[in-house]
């Protein structure tokens, strides 16, 4: 989705998220911390979300049904890649 929408992706959501991580990253900087990965859900519904919100902030004609399509389109491609629009990681400490 940041990819696609770039500038109006709205998940940069300033203030809030200060830092975007790969699943890469991530684990890596989890493990330096002392924590061991159990499991990483993708949240499917988060895409549609963000999309949606990604495309109100371009400001164009159509944007609800481009907003489902893209979520749709970065969920299809998930299924395959398993990267997901949004993760939640599952850990606990070593």
């Amino acid at each position: 989705d940041a990819q696609y929408y770039r500038q109006y992706w709205s998940a940069f959501d300033v203030p809030r998220h200060l830092w975007h991580f790969s699943k890469n990253s991530f684990e890596v900087f989890s493990q330096n911390l002392g924590f061991g990965l159990i499991k990483v859900k993708g949240m499917f519904f988060d895409a549609f979300y963000i999309s949606l919100m990604s495309e109100k902030y371009k400001g164009e004609n159509f944007s609800l049904i481009k907003g489902i399509c893209v979520g749709g389109l970065s969920n299809l491609r998930a299924l395959f890649n398993k990267n997901y629009s949004s993760m939640v990681y599952f850990m606990k400490k070593n």
